[in-house]
């Protein structure tokens, strides 16, 4: 039996997607391992995807290959946690690219030096030209050195080398010179990121220029905002292995994948650039080729359009010449749902037919095989009325063939006609998936990231394929599809939001993780989604990690008020009064206009009132904002809610001071009626002085009036677009102001509601046709018309 050289573990492996780019913490070289080791990972960490899993537990099949002992078969119900699942795809990458490598050969000088200049520019660009100098001054020579001695003064100081002081320093070397065009463009893509046709249009110029320098400073920005865009990993790549920085080019392959381990075309161009720039007499090149294959399917090969990947890797150990590997692959594609699963399946097959069991097989299959089908061959030559079974033939030890050329092609028949039937069920079972997924598949239009939107039935598709694999898939085919439909549906939040709802109560960190990725990188810029992660922060018991989070989208977004209500509602629900106050207050301070400054002046005053229960310090609140803005009808049914919180009678003077406010304000004529009906109806109610109850509703009289003048202009022709556009848009404004306002003091401490209907049409009725008080009119005449 040939060695095969594949050691696999017995660790169940659920999938690998390390789905948090690096450039999610800077400026992507901070995750970087260290370039004096070679990019191969050890095979103790690559196990094949279980077979049995796949299968019903009361199949045959099933137990059949339990029977068989496969290596590698783990139940799936060892896995079928979504926690379980989660957290491996977020470790596990991060874990594969930090293994311990072996040390690679030393550089040659150039490029080791373009190496150590890149890493220093990623890490601190604007010191760049300092770190230059310090590796190019001269190393400090002994004092002794030439025959020169230091000269010691009578104190015992010792006075400095004057040889040293005439030394002139080596001219630093120049820094490369930028494309003309580099700086005004670079610049136009930090002003707009979201430009996305700038960053195009940048990136090519970089490319034309073959300026190594302006390169990677380009792309590296780039890929902070657009980590997803696989093709351009590709271009940075080459561009440095053209430059001859294999071991660089060799870096961004990685980050590339960490950034979008599903991505099956950049495994692709990766395992290429592995095998273009390894060592054909190096020993250990095999290995490592190998594990990369491994890391690759475990990332991507649940993909549903993963066969390229797989067919690769089969196509590489067949070259190798390793046909038990071959099958082992074969038994994790097959109970895999992918687009090509029945031409795995002929594949296999084929396979199977045109070569030898005992080498297309692991020893230990073999010799269980061999005796399976020797006691199966027994028992049917043992007659019906015959008890005492044959004498068993004796087998040959390992994997020898038989004695009997006969006898060893028949075993070779039958060998190859159990291997196809145990994996036949499995087929049958992966068809049957295959079939359930292959609409929403084929409704898959644009699997890959753009930023242009996406079709109405494209986003629809996707909602239903989540849908389905929630209620029917494994946790670990849930979590794949949600990470394939964020890679094309990067830019929509209610899928990073349907992410993290299904992760909630399964893995913290994991939904953790989806926030901070799509608030980082992908939206940072979309308010509700930010909120819904500081609230799940506070839920965890995390409020300074909330209070970050809110503060640094409010420096991305100023302006935005429900963000600096989050604010103040945190600081609130955790004792911190003052805090929120000052919150409020700074938020007045920096309003850009009266009528935002009055809506936060409000909330102050609420607060104040309601929850610091401080009377005075509310009323002084709203009191300053009528000052600065006249003319908002909000303002002052505030401050009529907060006289009417108090003892309506013994505040009657307070009340009637604040209608007198109101009234006596340039607000527009509407908003003043509606004020002086509240007054009429408050002294109706409340009112001690029937003097003042007349005076009111006389105003009311010339306000209605007023108001009936203004309705007959416009009837009769009167044009108000002739009114300057600054008068008019504060009217339009105030009236909305006004109706919101209605709204809220419905809620308040009286309800004006039945007050408004009753009194709708005055000046249109006569007043002994005013409803319940028609008696009036024995004591008041009615009004002249």
């Amino acid at each position: 039996m040939e060695d095969t050289g594949l050691h696999l573990s017995d660790d169940p492996i659920t999938g690998m997607l390390n789905t948090e780019p690096p450039v999610m913490e800077s400026n992507g070289d901070g995750f970087l391992p260290v370039l004096s080791q070679a990019a191969n990972w050890s095979m103790e960490q690559a196990a094949t995807e279980p077979l049995t899993g796949i299968l019903p537990e009361d199949s045959g099949a099933s137990q059949k290959a339990s029977e068989h002992n496969l290596d590698q078969q783990v139940n799936s119900t060892e896995l079928g946690s979504v926690e379980k699942a989660v957290e491996q795809f977020q470790i596990a990458s991060s874990q594969l690219f930090q293994e311990e490598k072996p040390p690679l050969p030393p550089l040659p000088a150039d490029e080791g030096e373009q190496l150590s200049e890149h890493r220093a520019e990623s890490e601190e660009s604007e010191q760049q030209s300092q770190d230059m100098a310090i590796e190019s001054e001269p190393s400090v020579t002994d004092g002794t050195q030439d025959g020169t001695e230091a000269q010691v003064m009578e104190d015992g100081m010792e006075l400095e080398d004057p040889s040293r002081e005439m030394t002139e320093e080596p001219a630093l070397p120049a820094e490369p010179q930028l494309p003309s065009e580099f700086d005004k463009l670079f610049k136009g893509c930090e002003d707009n990121p979201e430009d996305f046709n700038g960053w195009v249009y940048l990136l090519q110029y970089v490319e034309q220029e073959n300026v190594l320098e302006a390169v990677r400073k380009s792309f590296d920005v780039f890929f902070m905002r657009y980590p997803y865009c696989y093709g351009y990993w590709k271009k940075y790549a080459d561009i440095e292995k053209k430059h001859g920085n294999i071991h660089v080019a060799e870096e961004v392959y990685r980050r590339g994948l960490q950034a979008i381990p599903l991505s099956v075309d950049l495994w692709l161009h990766y395992l290429t650039f592995i095998k273009e720039n390894s060592d054909p007499s190096d020993p250990e090149t095999e290995g490592r080729i190998r594990a990369a294959y491994e890391h690759a399917v475990l990332a991507a090969g649940t993909d549903f359009r993963s066969d390229r990947l797989w067919e690769s890797f089969i196509g590489w150990e067949t070259e190798q010449q390793k046909l038990a590997n071959v099958t082992t692959i074969y038994d994790r594609i097959l109970g895999i749902p992918t687009q090509l699963y029945s031409q795995h399946f002929q594949k296999f097959k084929d396979h199977v037919q045109s070569n030898n069991p005992k080498h297309f097989l692991s020893e230990e299959e073999f010799v269980q095989l061999r005796l399976e089908l020797s006691k199966n061959n027994l028992a049917s030559m043992v007659g019906e009325d015959d008890e005492t079974p044959a004498p068993q033939e004796e087998l040959p030890p390992g994997t020898e063939d038989l004695a009997d050329p006969a006898k060893r092609v028949t075993e070779i028949e039958n060998m190859r006609h159990k291997v196809i039937e145990v994996r036949q069920e499995v087929f049958n079972h992966n068809e049957h998936e295959v079939s359930k997924r292959w609409a929403f598949e084929e409704g898959i239009k644009r699997p890959y990231f753009h930023v242009k939107a996406l079709e109405k039935t494209q986003l629809n598709n996707w909602k239903e394929y989540l849908d389905f694999e929630m209620e029917n898939g494994t946790p670990e085919r849930v979590v794949v599809l949600f990470e394939r439909c964020l890679i094309a549906c990067a830019l929509y939040e209610e899928f990073w939001t349907k992410y993290a709802k299904y992760l909630e109560g399964y893995s913290t960190d994991g939904v953790r993780h989806v926030y901070k990725k799509a608030c980082t990188i992908h939206l940072p810029k979309k308010p509700a989604i930010h909120l819904l992660w500081a609230a799940f922060e506070e839920q965890q018991a995390n409020v300074e990690e909330a209070r970050s989070i809110l503060k640094s989208l409010e420096e991305v977004i100023p302006g935005l008020a429900m963000v600096r209500l989050r604010r103040v509602s945190l600081e609130r629900r955790h004792g911190n009064l003052e805090e929120a106050e000052a919150l409020l207050r700074e938020a007045m301070e920096s309003a850009k206009s009266e009528t935002e400054t009055s809506f936060y002046a409000v909330k102050l005053a609420r607060q104040l009132v309601k929850v610091q229960r401080s009377l005075s310090k509310a009323k002084k609140v709203l009191l300053e904002a009528i000052e600065k803005d006249q003319t908002s009808p909000k303002l002052y049914l505030n401050l009529l809610e907060l006289e009417y919180s108090g003892d309506v009678t013994q505040n009657e003077a307070e009340i009637l001071a604040c209608f007198d406010r109101a009234l006596n304000s340039p607000m527009p004529l509407e908003s003043r009626l509606l004020f002086s009906q509240r007054k009429v109806e408050f002294l109706e109610d409340f009112g001690s002085d029937i003097n003042i109850l007349v005076a009111a509703y006389e105003e009311h009289q010339k306000l209605q009036k007023e108001h009936e003048s203004t309705k007959r202009k416009a009837e009769n022709g009167y044009d108000s677009s002739q009114e300057p556009d600054a008068k008019r848009q504060r009217v339009d404004e105030t009236g909305a102001v006004t109706a919101m306002a209605d709204m809220q003091a419905n809620n308040s401490a009286y309800n004006y509601n039945w007050y408004q209907q009753q009194y709708g049409g005055w000046g249109q009725n006569s007043w002994g046709q005013y409803n319940q008080y028609t008696q009036y009119n024995q004591y008041y005449p009615p009004p002249p018309t």
